[in-house]
C-alpha cells in the first residue's frame, strides 16, 4: 500500500487534467493498494471522480 497526494497521481499520469482540479482536491490523500506504478489513466479518472464527489459532499455538509 502507498499513500500519495492526488496531485502526484494526476501529474504522473494525466497532467492535462491538473488545471481542472481545485487545490483542496489536489491535496487529497489517496491510498493505493498496489502503488502508483500500477495505475493507468482510466484508474486516475475514477480516483478523480470519487475525490470530487467526496469534496462536494463535504461542502454540502458545512
Amino acid at each position: 500500500m502507498e499513500t500519495v497526494k492526488l496531485s502526484r497521481i494526476v501529474m504522473n499520469l494525466t497532467p492535462e487534467l491538473y488545471s481542472f482540479l481545485k487545490s483542496n482536491e489536489l491535496e487529497s490523500d489517496i491510498v493505493l493498494r498496489y502503488g502508483l506504478d500500477h495505475l493507468d489513466p482510466g484508474d486516475v479518472i475514477e480516483i478523480i471522480q470519487v475525490s470530487i464527489a467526496e469534496h462536494r459532499k463535504d461542502a454540502l455538509l458545512h
